[in-house]
């Protein structure tokens, strides 16, 4: 799109050389193509290095838009970022797209759907029900049982075994919210990306990335019925526990362990080689590596057994 015809969209004054832009991005990953917008105060130290054509500002941050980028000044600009996420959604389906390529030695179900665009690696078992949508690809020697769906443009590696009923790239949960309680859809332009050897239980959720992309890195287990939101990183060799949550933009370390119904707030992050046990509720980043954690609010488990153990004897009197 034109960038006088976005502004134009949401309603904002633009002044000076029109030019094409393709997508929209966090202000760290913005290319000159790309539009970006800033609703936090917090992320103003952002601006002074991003490469972003253009940015959505209100009337407090305008003055921070570096030289070469342009500012359109709005009300509310989370609102009008979503406003903006639709126009730069793909099509469901991308029925102009080549057939898809099938590798060798694989084993589809006459009734699984393959999307035109994508690609199948060698040697992959594709069970009755499953859906593969436009432009994902599908390493060598993966296992989808039946009804495991695939959205469009997601990435699975090889050796990998996804049980039945999982959902690969839907969209996270994510909306702007104006002054009238009113809630305008977030699309989700990005995809998921599950590296080699990563083994996924039945009716796991994994939302698709905002921007970029949501990732499972290689040898990461997980159980039954997890959720795992928009823009997670979970570590390579990682194991979830079933009824496991992570919030949006979720960072796990490699090699964390994570018991049954733990859970994760959003934009947080976690160290390396540690535990959380059972219903532990991760709400601050974790700097520490090879510990184990429980409760809520999260403590250390032995500090965690010991308040247990003074409540037991406190009720006991």
């Amino acid at each position: 799109m034109k960038l006088s015809e976005i502004a134009s969209i949401i309603g904002a004054d633009f002044s000076g050389v029109d030019c094409e832009i393709n997508s929209m991005n966090t202000l760290k990953d913005a290319s000159s193509e790309q539009l970006s917008f800033i609703s936090n105060a917090k992320y103003v130290k952002d601006m002074a290095s991003t490469k972003a054509a253009a940015i959505i500002v209100d009337g407090k941050t305008k003055d921070y838009v570096p030289e070469g980028s342009v500012a359109l000044v709005v009300e509310d600009t989370y609102w009008q970022m979503a406003v903006l996420s639709k126009y730069f959604s793909a099509a469901l389906e991308d029925k102009d797209a080549p057939s898809a390529v099938i590798g060798e030695g694989c084993d589809i179900s006459a009734k699984a759907e393959i999307a035109n665009g994508a690609k199948i690696g060698k040697n992959c078992t594709i069970m009755a029900g499953v859906y593969v949508g436009s432009g994902s690809e599908i390493g060598e020697n993966t296992i989808l049982y039946p009804n495991v769906v695939v959205y469009r443009d997601c990435k699975i590696g090889s050796d990998c075994i996804i049980h039945a009923g999982t959902v690969i790239g839907s969209d996270g949960f994510g909306f702007a919210s104006n002054r009238l309680g009113q809630h305008k859809k977030i699309y989700h332009n990005g995809n998921v990306v599950i590296e080699d050897d990563v083994e996924i239980g039945s009716n796991v959720s994994i939302d698709r990335a905002v921007f970029g992309s949501t990732h499972i890195k290689k040898g990461a287990r997980l159980d039954n019925l997890i959720q795992v939101a928009h823009n997670c990183v979970i570590g390579e060799g990682s194991v979830f526990a079933a009824q496991t949550g992570m919030a949006g933009s979720s960072i796990i370390g490699r090699n964390n362990v994570f018991g049954a119904q733990s859970g994760v707030a959003g934009h947080l992050s976690t160290g390396d080689f540690n535990t959380f046990a059972a219903r532990s509720g991760v709400t601050k980043t974790i700097t520490e590596n090879g510990k184990v954690f429980a409760g809520f609010p999260l403590m250390d488990h032995k500090m965690w057994l010991k308040l247990q153990g003074t409540l037991s004897r406190l009720l006991k009197k």
